[in-house]
């Protein structure tokens, strides 16, 4: 079951489609479709963290996943038919508003992501992003115009590791991964060139080791080179050679949040900001009361649909980065007054008591 006549899906997408049994907790709704190519050999990446790592050991007692819960395969074609039902709102779920395609790193992927990709272009209304793995691309921008012509009209790129160490710790050098930090920027450089400014977003996971500071700068990096960010809480998937790691913090992950839609929405730069010893930020550069009240800082950041405001994230994947048990960390819908309230704790957290009353504040 290989693609491209077979993908991978994320189980809130086979719950959605009508695929699996389940529901969201609080009435959550999938609106972004994931599909991920599919080998028998696997990925060939071995990144530290990565639930298709090459290097994963598991045991008989572990479930193999991909960003915490199982990814089931399916037909392109059944896929295909059960999402024709949502647009056309014979689905008791919701329409989905977007679909990505996402490569893996195997020797297939490039033309395989071309292939699913035109066929998800010429059969179902929606737009389409594809995740690239830039490791298979000798010349990103002339190959990315393939995809582009393919019917993609965003490209992401999943950088993850905020400093060239870090990137190398997890995803080159100390596990003996193919890939290479100066490559995949100039990735994020072609895309930018062939999708055009914003229209590309760069995946960065916080909790892999870095700093606030170090992240925020990499968050700046990414915009000023035409591109937006994505964020993801790290999550400890068994087998992997960061399997026992914790989670970040909550106040690192929404400080972390809040300087992303700063930045991204220009609100702000980093060089605004004041930092600690400890490289946490103890001051945006700017009164954030009212975009904390807005709530739309802490809620999924990743490509937009074709309708509604640039702001909400078609892809918003329902508790893909914490368990439904616990607190939410990216808001799959409009955080309420409840959830603000928790919001304005969490950002203080973890900071000494000389930054707790600063952080929300304007330079003073």
């Amino acid at each position: 079951m290989e693609s491209p006549e077979y993908v991978q899906t994320s189980l809130a997408a086979a719950i959605t489609l009508g695929l699996a049994g389940g529901r969201f907790r609080r009435d959550a709704r999938l609106t972004g479709l994931n599909l991920l190519l599919t080998y028998g050999d696997g990925c060939l990446g071995r990144c530290s963290y990565c639930g298709l790592s090459s290097g994963r050991e598991l045991t008989a007692a572990d479930r193999r996943t991909f960003i915490r819960v199982r990814w089931p395969t399916y037909r392109l074609d059944e896929i295909i038919a059960r999402t024709r039902a949502s647009l056309d709102g014979r689905s008791a779920n919701g329409r989905l508003e977007r679909a990505c395609v996402s490569m893996i790193t195997h020797r297939r992927a490039f033309d395989d992501l071309n292939t699913v990709v035109a066929r998800l272009h010429q059969e179902l209304d929606l737009p389409i992003s594809a995740l690239i793995a830039p490791t298979l691309l000798a010349d990103p921008e002339a190959q990315l115009a393939e995809t582009r012509a393919a019917g993609a009209d965003m490209a992401g790129i999943a950088v993850d590791a905020a400093t060239p160490a870090l990137f190398n710790r997890h995803r080159r050098d100390r596990v003996g991964g193919p890939h290479r930090w100066d490559h995949y920027w100039r990735a994020v450089e072609g895309a930018v060139a062939v999708f055009g400014r914003y229209q590309v977003g760069v995946h960065l996971i916080v909790g892999l080791g870095e700093t606030e500071r170090e992240l925020i700068g990499t968050i700046q990096r990414a915009h000023d080179l035409g591109a937006h960010t994505h964020l993801f809480s790290f999550f400890p998937e068994a087998g992997t050679g960061v399997g026992d790691w914790p989670q970040p913090g909550y106040g690192q992950y929404r400080r972390v949040q809040l300087a992303r839609y700063i930045i991204n929405h220009e609100r702000g730069r980093v060089e605004a900001m004041r930092f600690n010893e400890a490289g946490q930020v103890a001051n945006f550069g700017l009164d954030t009361e009212e975009i904390v009240a807005d709530g739309s800082a802490f809620m999924t950041s990743g490509c937009p649909g074709r309708a509604g405001p640039p702001s909400r994230a078609a892809c918003n994947r329902p508790f893909g980065n914490e368990r439904p048990s616990r607190p939410i960390r990216n808001y799959p819908f409009p955080p309420g007054v409840e959830d603000i309230a928790l919001i304005r704790f969490q950002l203080r957290e973890g900071l000494g008591p000389e930054h707790r009353p600063a952080v929300l504040e304007g330079p003073g």
